[in-house]
């Protein structure tokens, strides 16, 4: 049997330092081709990495060289050029359009800590030619360097670089502060600002709006363009006050810029993985100032791309409000006729071929059936972002990776025909991500549930070929051992089935330690996803590869609901949350317990967000099927959530009432919120015909049970979560407190949403492991 707890707490810090250790990509950069003395070609591939430092507690930054040799067709050498390097202190960085330059933002450390400097910095390639104090210039804030807003552009003349910062803010002072100067000295002596600078009275207390979770310090962005030569710094004018800007590039031949502009009237909602706010593509004009709307204006869109020979832009396209997540639409814009149009529409179901055991390309799929790969069916848009560099040379193919159904795959797009096809169908089954495209040259991450990121490089073949792409691998990386894991699919059975989306079904991943040499049959730990609108792909995660490593089976359900299914899937849940997704979650455990030599009378959850809202449901609505249960920000009531978090409009969708920010929910609303949370089944009778508790799936309507939360609960809070306020989780911890059910509460002060921190990030994976070893009697 395994070993008792506390034997075990340095084994798992351990196994834990061990695994954290694998690198993330984070990004990739050719460079421009030369040519060697025997006539060959080949460049260098610049790539970036993150890494957890656990002894300095985050994350570290480190960079690594590649060449490689190509003749146009097909890679003909590829390796690493030296050793890794680590970055500190960069944000952001941008190579020049020829590849000769590279712009640099660097946080560099400063007497006040209160102002962080970012001097931007230009290196050509053998030195640092530029290095401009922002702070000195004072024409605006701190500059983003998110993914949301942020961007450091190029113009194609090289000579000037665009990005975004908050817009400066006069000072503010108390109404009775007074700072008369002395007699016989002058405003400059005393160090009192100019006119045009003077604090405005009575203003230090007024609250600013800001775009919500991880957005905390953005709230007015402007664009800001630096003059390299001159070391000036112009704040872009035109752009309409109710717009907040970002994600901007040099339109064509430099005469303006182009950017997504995001409604903040009236009144800013959470940003931050929600691709249905209101926003439009612009251009606004650098000699006029004119800012002309180049997209609809009732959509949400995001990701802009410019061709390289800077004819067309695509750009991602959603419906306004709904749900957060959704299949997204891709639109190009024409430049020059003016022309939009919808490149890839909505999916609303894949059509997939027939399910067959071990049907996977190159997959693991051991114990496990397989979905059939349809090469070509493609399954719609389902990504954050397009990659920043996703343009074939021929300006007419973009790429793109996108889920499908469970795993994360490569397309190719044909922007004058619609037409898709696959480019990872001969390559092993994982998920892949594009990092960029360059000359037609490919760089691709990919990782399995067993196998950390590695990077693959290929070269795009011409159109009408583009399956026979051959990937390489540039550096590999092991599989982790000990670990096996599969795919399987499944189908509600009739009572379950959404009566509006009938036929859906959905899929799970399973990671199981392989067989030891004892024949005890592993725990199982049941982890839903968050969103609801996300997904699991069959990649690299921390926390279920070292919990498999434990001894633990790891099931990650992707139920109705799920990206990458067709927006059928998305569709349905809205209405039904608290219903269909715990229905999926339950049937997936029952019939895995059924099908796997896994022990059933050792089962708990783990689950964070509405992933977190689900275990809740779970171990109140199943309490004789769950040991234990972890939450990590969990949504637990609706009703006291909708006033409180920065998505309010999130409640009422998925509940599957309409959001209008003018409008207060009624009696009837805030019952129904109620009613599909999970706290109510902290107590609840239920209906059931059986004396015994038994699942719901198999209850009838004809008598009274009662249902309770019995498993031991742990709740891990982030202080600063603005998307699922840490005032949820209190609610549940004092509920269950007040019954006498085992409750532990973890609070991490500077931690968000995503508990992400490294020192919480760990701190929270030793407390899971060692709940987990306690009440699941390993």
């Amino acid at each position: 049997r395994v070993p008792q707890v506390q034997p075990r707490v340095e084994e798992l810090s351990e196994l834990y330092r061990e695994l954290s250790q694998h690198p993330g990509l984070s990004s990739a950069c050719l460079g421009p081709d030369l040519t060697t003395q025997y006539g060959g070609k080949y460049c260098s591939l610049y790539t970036e990495w993150s890494q957890r430092d656990l002894a300095r507690a985050e994350n570290i930054k480190f960079c690594r060289q590649y060449l490689i040799f190509h003749d146009g067709a097909s890679i003909v050498y590829s390796g690493p050029a030296g050793t890794c390097s680590e970055i500190k202190g960069e944000l952001l960085s941008r190579e020049s359009p020829s590849g000769t330059l590279k712009a640099v933002l660097r946080k560099v450390p400063s007497k006040e800590k209160e102002k962080e400097k970012l001097p931007p910095q230009v290196w050509d390639q053998n030195r640092k030619v530029k290095s401009i104090n922002l702070t000195a210039l004072d024409k605006h804030g701190n500059v983003y360097d998110d993914d949301q807003f942020g961007c450091l552009a190029w113009s194609h003349s090289e000579t000037h670089l665009l990005y975004v910062a908050e817009k400066k803010r006069p000072k503010a002072e108390s109404f009775f502060q007074s700072k008369a100067p002395e007699l016989g000295t002058s405003d400059e002596d005393t160090g009192h600002p100019r006119k045009e600078d003077a604090p405005i009275k009575g203003e230090q207390f007024v609250y600013h709006e800001d775009w919500g979770e991880t957005l905390s310090t953005r709230s007015v962005p402007v664009l800001c363009v630096l003059d390299i030569e001159g070391s000036s710094i112009s704040v872009l004018e035109g752009i309409p006050e109710h717009l907040s800007p970002g994600q901007a590039f040099w339109s064509p031949e430099d005469t303006g810029v182009v950017f997504v502009g995001w409604w903040h009237e009236p009144f800013r909602l959470g940003l931050r993985h929600c691709t249905n706010r209101r926003s439009a593509l612009f251009y606004v004009d650098l000699t006029g100032g004119k800012c002309e709307l180049l997209s609809e204006d009732t959509r949400a869109v995001w990701s802009p791309r410019l061709s390289p020979d800077s004819c067309r832009i695509v750009y991602l396209e959603n419906d306004v409000l709904g749900p957060h997540q959704q299949c997204s639409r891709l639109r190009m814009y024409d430049w020059y006729t003016k022309h939009t149009k919808t490149v890839l529409e909505v999916v609303p179901r894949q059509e997939w071929g027939k399910y067959s055991p071990g049907a996977a390309r190159g997959g693991h799929r051991g114990m496990l059936s397989a979905t059939a790969v349809i090469t070509g069916a493609f399954p719609g848009i389902y990504c954050g972002a397009l990659p920043g560099m996703c343009w074939a040379a021929d300006s007419r193919r973009i790429l793109l990776d996108t889920v499908q159904r469970s795993q994360q795959d490569v397309f190719v797009v044909d922007t004058a025909t619609g037409s898709t096809t696959l480019l990872t169908a001969d390559g092993p089954q994982g998920s892949w991500s594009v990092l960029t495209i360059d000359r037609d040259l490919l760089v691709a991450g990919f990782s399995t549930p067993n196998c950390p990121p590695v990077l693959k490089v290929a070269v795009l073949p011409a159109a009408g070929h583009e399956a026979q792409a051959q990937w390489i691998c540039l550096q590999d990386a092991p599989p982790v051992p000990s670990i096996s894991w599969g795919i399987r699919t499944l189908q509600p059975p009739p009572e379950q089935e959404n009566p509006q989306y009938g036929g859906l079904d959905f899929d799970a991943i399973l990671l199981r330690p392989r067989e030891g040499p004892t024949t005890e049959k592993p725990p199982l730990v049941v982890m839903p996803h968050g969103g609801p609108h996300s997904v699991f792909t069959a990649g690299w995660m921390l926390y279920p590869a070292a919990l498999c490593r434990v001894g633990f089976a790891v099931l990650l359900v992707n139920y109705r609901g799920s990206l990458g299914f067709g927006q059928d899937s998305v569709a349905s849940l809205p209405g039904n949350v608290g219903t269909q997704d715990v229905h999926d979650v339950q049937l997936c455990v029952e019939r895995v317990l059924q099908e796997e030599a896994l022990d059933a009378s050792r089962v708990a959850l783990v689950g964070g967000s509405h992933g977190g809202f689900l275990s809740c449901h779970l171990i109140g609505q199943f309490p004789d099927t769950y040991r234990a249960c972890i939450v990590r920000n969990p949504v637990v009531n609706i009703a006291s959530m909708v006033t409180t978090t920065d998505i309010p409009d999130w409640c009422l969708t998925e509940i599957g009432l309409p959001y209008a920010p003018d409008a207060l929910p009624d009696p009837a609303q805030w019952t129904e919120m109620l009613h599909k949370s999970p706290i109510r089944y902290v107590d609840q009778v239920c209906p059931c015909p059986h004396p015994v508790p038994v699942p719901i799936s198999s209850a009838s309507t004809e008598a009274v049970l009662l249902l309770q939360v019995r498993a031991p609960v742990l709740l891990m809070l982030g202080e600063d979560d603005r998307r699922v306020p840490p005032k949820q989780g209190l609610e549940y911890y004092h509920a269950l407190k007040a019954r006498g059910v085992p409750t532990r509460l973890l609070w991490y002060p500077g931690n968000n949403h995503a508990l992400a921190g490294v020192e919480a990030e760990a701190d929270g994976f030793m407390n899971i492991a060692l709940w987990l070893l306690k009440h699941l009697k390993c």
